[in-house]
């Protein structure tokens, strides 16, 4: 379908997605495993370790977070356990990039907010992240306005998660299919 020269291509966008995100987030977020000259392949990986240990935020909270702002959550601790492997694809726009690349330095302001102490580690839109609907219509005692919680972004085309936060180890080691049988498809 793409043929040799558009398999090359479709790469060479990738990678060059992958380090125009890298050498935007390098000063907000460490990262991993570049090469000599300071690039990237086709991903890049985000060290959250330093921030976790400094801040008490972790790759998850910072993942969650990212629903808030209308991105599915990148891959969390693989390869490398506290990290975000971001892998943007050759389909990605360079307005889309730069929306993920706006809402990182957001969400790392923000993180900024918790070690200064103005939002508490134990609530604060990171950690209380995603935000769904049935929140923001309850009481709302939270240090930090309904606003910052589901339009962090100032968006008015806004994403609803349908439930908080899962325990992700548990669905990950505890996969069940809920397929109807084999037979049905016969």
């Amino acid at each position: 379908m793409m043929g040799a020269e558009g398999l090359k291509k479709a790469s060479q966008v990738a990678i060059l997605n992958a380090n125009y995100i890298a050498s935007r987030l390098q000063d907000a977020f460490p990262v991993l495993y570049t090469g000599r000259d300071g690039r990237v392949a086709h991903e890049c990986i985000l060290d959250i370790r330093p921030l976790k240990e400094e801040t008490g935020i972790s790759e998850l909270d910072i993942a969650k977070r990212l629903i808030d702002y209308g991105f599915h959550a990148p891959t969390m601790s693989f390869p490398v356990a506290g990290t975000l492997m971001v892998e943007p694809t050759e389909s990605e726009s360079k307005v889309e990039l730069d929306r993920f690349i706006d809402a990182m330095l957001a969400i790392r302001a923000e993180i900024d907010q918790v070690k200064a102490g103005v939002w508490p580690l134990e609530d604060n839109p990171l950690v209380n992240a995603p935000h769904i609907q049935s929140e923001l219509v309850a009481e709302w005692a939270h240090p930090y306005s309904r606003e910052v919680a589901v339009f962090p972004a100032g968006v008015a085309d806004k994403y609803w998660p349908t439930v908080k936060r899962l325990d992700d180890v548990y669905g990950d080691r505890n996969l069940f299919c809920s397929c109807v049988p084999i037979s049905e498809y016969q």
